[in-house]
């Protein structure tokens, strides 16, 4: 459970950290070249085979660029960090997907959403948390042969003193 809960920790921590970055990077962008640049530059990224998510959108709520299709009612109302469910724009199959995302308020009204998908994270607790059960398995299995070997062992000499008891009492002081 501990291993279980670090490693979600710490692939959270990693995953706000990338994103901190590239949100850093992205508003650099617009105070640089403004909307335009902003747009193209998230258009560009969007297009890359990794699991960043990216939207822009009006104050409205409409699209302007980006790889999200759909999301969570309500997301992009509120700056910060949340987990949402999601679709993004070329995923024919329409299912569902988690991701952990930061929506920051730009000037102008507009907003930018910049996240990472977390497939990647559950997959790796999984991983972790079947380990734990195999290792939990094993431990139980070794406990109780273990135990079973030194009771034998105890007992083995336990009988010989209660034979060895059993004879002297008898009268036999040999």
């Amino acid at each position: 459970v501990y291993f279980g809960w670090n490693t979600r920790r710490l692939i959270n921590e990693q995953i706000t950290q990338t994103v901190d970055s590239e949100i850093v990077t992205l508003q650099d962008e617009y105070d640089i070249g403004g909307i335009r640049r902003l747009i193209f530059t998230l258009d560009a990224r969007a297009r890359r085979p990794d699991s960043y998510l990216y939207l822009l959108t009006t104050a409205a709520g409409e699209g302007l660029a980006g790889n999200v299709g759909s999301l969570t009612a309500g997301v992009l109302e509120r700056s910060g960090w949340t987990e949402t469910a999601y679709r993004k724009l070329e995923d024919l199959e329409q299912t569902e997907h988690h991701a952990l995302v930061r929506i920051v308020q730009l000037s102008g009204g507009f907003r930018m959403l910049v996240g990472r998908d977390l497939e990647e994270r559950d997959r790796m607790h999984d991983v972790v948390i079947g380990a734990g059960r195999w290792s939990l398995a094993i431990v139980v299995i070794l406990g109780i042969a273990g135990g079973l070997f030194v009771m034998r062992r105890v007992l083995q000499r336990v009988d010989a003193m209660t034979a060895t008891a059993q004879t002297i009492m008898a009268g036999d002081l040999s």
